[in-house]
Formats: C-alpha cells, structure tokens, sequence
C-alpha cells in the first residue's frame, strides 16, 4: 500500500475516531492544494469550488459536488442550454401546428377555400380604402380648382378652404397607409395560409405511408395464417 493511501486511510479512521456523532454523518473528501486527498469533517472555504464528496458513516460517497465552472465553461453549459431550448421550443410549436391542422381541416381544399374566405374579406377592405382614397382626390381637386378660380378673379383664397384641402390631404395620407396595411396583410395571410398546405401535404403523407405500411403488415398477417407451412 502507498503512503499517500496510507495517509488517506489514516485521516478517515482518525475522523471517524475524533468526530463526534452528531457531525459522523458529514465527512468530506476534497483534494488541498498539494494535491493530497483530505478526508475531513468540513471542507476549508478555498476548496469548495474545487468541488467534493460527501460521505456517509461507513465511506461510502452518497454525493458528488462538482467542481465550479470556468467562465468560459459557463458560457459553453449556457449556450447548450439555450440551444435545447430553442429545439424544444420549436417541437412544441410544430407539434401544436399539426394537431391544429388535423383538428380544422380534413383536406387540401378545405384550406384552399378557407385561404379564399379570408382573403376575400381582405380584398373588400382594401377595396372600400381605395375607393374612399379617389372620393377624397376628387374633393381635393374640386376644392383647388374653386381656389383657381379665386385666384384667377383677383380674389383671395379664403382660409377655409386651404385648411379644408390640408385636412382632406391629411386623409389621404391616413388612407394610404391603411391602404400599404391591408396589401400587406393580404401577402402575410396568403403566405400563412401557403405554409398550412404545405405542412398539411407533409401530414397526408406520413398518414398515407403509416397506412401504408399496416395494410402491409395485415396482409403478411393474414398471408402467414393462410399458409401453414409458413
């Protein structure tokens, strides 16, 4: 036997002797900074982050504390964690997607025809703005010509009407933007409602295949206890 295991062997009985009972359940085993293993009943402040065992009466370890991470360990533990995160995050969504799916439609065409629904809606919407737009263009234009005219008879503008052309000009801005938000809305709807056909297809054909499959399996079944030699 060495002597370093000589000198653990000592220390453990020793610690055993010395230590009273109510602390006998807590030895700690740690390495100090020559490297030598210490058995004992508590574990100095400079060595906890080295990490330790704990022991129970008989020397048994009952539980490992590892040794604290390095910065740039942390930063490695950190951005596995967030990455398994991120997996789990996106499994969930897929999964809540396809029950979503197989719960509102029972084919292709009924996506088809909801895609229309909503996009019909959609496209009376921008429709309505649009036409509101022309009507506040064409009172822009009745209103500037009526200055023209004003203008062209030697008379002054009043300020009525320049304040009347500005806030219908301010509408049309206003429409204009709602008009950009609705085009928009119809493109993101459409591309949504193009991404559930998609998956819904990739749905059909694991369906298919797995069905596939089991009316394999029940023919070679069937096949197997028709033939008694097989």
């Amino acid at each position: 036997m060495s002597t370093r295991t000589n000198t653990v062997s000592a220390l453990f009985v020793t610690a055993m002797l010395v230590v009273p009972g109510s602390l006998a359940a807590n030895l700690y085993r740690y390495t100090n900074s020559q490297g030598v293993t210490v058995v004992d009943y508590q574990v100095p402040v400079e060595y906890v982050s080295k990490g330790y065992e704990i022991l129970n009466t008989e020397g048994m370890v009952v539980r490992v504390v590892p040794r604290e991470l390095t910065e740039e360990e942390k930063k490695v533990r950190n951005a596995q964690q967030e990455l398994e995160a991120a997996a789990s995050a996106e499994e969930q969504r897929l999964r809540d997607w396809d029950e979503s799916l197989l719960l509102r439609y029972s084919t292709v065409a009924d996506i088809e025809a909801a895609q229309e629904r909503a996009l019909r809606d959609l496209r009376i919407r921008l429709s309505i703005l649009k036409s509101n737009k022309r009507s506040l263009k064409q009172q822009v234009e009745n209103y500037q010509a009526q200055a023209a005219d004003l203008e062209r008879s030697g008379r002054e503008v009043d300020v009525a009407r320049i304040s009347a052309i500005e806030d219908i000009q301010a509408e049309m801005e206003s429409t204009d933007r709602s008009i950009a938000d609705r085009a928009k809305e119809i493109e993101d709807v459409s591309a949504a409602y193009q991404r559930d056909i998609e998956r819904f297809g990739m749905l059909l054909e694991v369906v298919e295949l797995r069905q596939t499959l089991l009316a394999r399996q029940q023919a070679e079944r069937e096949a197997e206890t028709a033939d008694p030699r097989r």
